[in-house]
């Protein structure tokens, strides 16, 4: 449970509560042809003419692999106890399968010691989107195969950093790689049909459970989970065709990767519906439902806002509209509503279905596009009313009995957004591109004073701050 509010009227957090902040390899890495690192399908995708804002691409991006000391000094001026990062698969396996590669290894080893030389707790998630384009040139998520070599990548990852690594991540928003990349074809590969999304999901989730099952026989301490992105669903309006519609989008979104990964079982209504829009389900095979739900230690909740649908059919059959963002609701610089009230009903609802199962919020954050002025400083006031407001969402969930023990806000960096290119920044820290430079903003200033007090202040002084309530949620439809 949460601390009471003190004398100061400070909400405070448990006793070794994690606050951290999260990256991935691809967006802010890059040097992706040193040191043996080999291709992968965001390097294919980002290149091809049409595909992200700009024809960014994430050849350079933040250049955490040069600047990465850099940037673990940043972390520890801002009070990090834990950083989320992620291994880049075609940089440990250049080709997918076999021998480690040792330059990638030995990469990830300064990075780890740097961290915990400073108390930083590493987090390294095993797969972020970066599959290696040869395992693609196979068949990628569309084939078993890539589970079998997924779980080799996890038990050589094991041996590398087990020894030193105590909290992991297996695979990051199965339904965005799957949905985004196969159904929709704005994300790597670039495919786009509902069945593929489905056997893509499919095995996303069986190399979960066969790394799961992996870290279990491989003899290292620690804990491990999956990381789902969770949208809390709610009607367009009160009518049943509107509820029916959410019911099912829900399940499209949340319980398809929720209840195999916590009960051992795919929700029966979704079977059906996918069964009969997207043709047999011939990619799930007996035991597959019982290996995904091999038992974890947390789960990886990422949170950025709330989905709002009516009835209706999509391009390609489901039977769901996805409504525009309200117009009475704050908003993002994306045009993404801010609902941090959704964040705690969220939170209370996984516990209330699913059991008292530790859960670690890997990501909430938000794009704003402020620059820095001529005196250095980034007054993103709208970033800093997202951190609080969610922060206080995740005590009011801990204080409603919700088993959350760490917070990772996103991102450290302003990076490489996938198909949004270099146009998206949601960093703690701007990155100037080309040059590099980092700049810690006003909201990364505020992010340390939260961490410091291990609790939410009554007042973060930043000039022309606007007040909490500006982020607030409106009561879902």
């Amino acid at each position: 449970m949460t601390e009471p509010t003190d004398a100061a009227g400070v909400r405070r957090f448990p006793g070794g509560f994690l606050w951290g902040v999260g990256t991935s390899s691809y967006q802010v890495e890059g040097a992706v042809h040193e040191d043996g690192r080999g291709e992968s399908i965001w390097d294919r995708f980002s290149h091809a003419p049409g595909r992200v804002v700009n024809g960014d691409t994430g050849d350079v991006t933040a250049d955490h692999f040069h600047r990465w000391a850099e940037d673990v000094e940043i972390m520890a001026a801002l009070g990090l106890s834990a950083y989320r990062f992620s291994l880049a698969w075609p940089r440990i396996q250049p080709a997918g399968r076999g021998r480690p590669n040792p330059a990638g290894i030995a990469f990830y080893d300064r990075l780890i010691d740097a961290l915990l030389e400073r108390g930083i707790r590493p987090c390294p998630t095993l797969y972020h989107w970066d599959l290696p384009q040869a395992l693609e040139d196979e068949g990628g998520w569309l084939d078993r195969s890539t589970v079998d070599r997924f779980a080799d990548y996890a038990s050589r990852c094991f041996d590398a950093f087990g020894d030193r690594v105590a909290t992991w991540f297996t695979v990051n928003e199965p339904w965005v790689a799957a949905t985004l990349g196969y159904r929709l074809g704005i994300h790597a590969p670039g495919r786009r049909d509902l069945r593929l999304a489905v056997r893509a999901s499919h095995h996303l989730l069986l190399a979960h459970g066969a790394a799961v099952r992996a870290f279990r026989t491989s003899g290292h301490d620690g804990r491990i989970g999956v990381v789902l992105s969770l949208a809390p669903t709610y009607a367009a309006s009160r009518s049943a065709a509107d509820a029916e519609a959410a019911r099912g989008s829900d399940g499209y979104t949340n319980r398809w990767f929720l209840e195999p990964v916590l009960r051992g079982a795919y929700p029966a209504d979704m079977l059906e519906l996918f069964g009969r829009i997207a043709g047999p389900l011939d990619s799930i095979q007996p035991g597959d439902a019982e290996l995904i739900g091999t038992p974890s230690d947390f789960l990886g909740v990422n949170y950025y806002t709330r989905r709002v649908v009516s009835a209706g059919l999509s391009h390609d059959g489901l039977p769901w509209r996805v409504e525009p963002a309200a117009p009475d609701v704050p908003r993002t610089d994306t045009g993404w509503e801010m609902t941090p009230g959704c964040l705690t009903e969220l939170l209370v609802r996984v516990r209330d279905d699913y059991g008292d199962i530790p859960i670690l919020i890997t990501e909430n954050g938000s794009v704003w596009l402020d620059s820095p002025g001529p005196d250095g400083r980034t007054p993103d006031t709208g970033r800093i009313a997202f951190l609080r407001t969610h922060v206080a969402a995740v005590h009011r969930a801990i204080e409603g009995g919700v088993p959350v023990e760490g917070y990772f806000y996103w991102s450290l960096l302003d990076n490489f957004e996938w198909a949004e290119g270099f146009r998206s920044r949601f960093g703690l820290v701007h990155v100037d591109y080309p040059t590099g430079r980092r700049l810690v903003k006003e909201s990364g200033k505020a992010y340390a004073a939260i961490i410091a007090a291990n609790g939410l202040l009554p007042e973060i002084v930043v000039e022309s701050g606007p007040p909490e309530e500006l982020a607030a949620s409106a009561a879902p439809a």
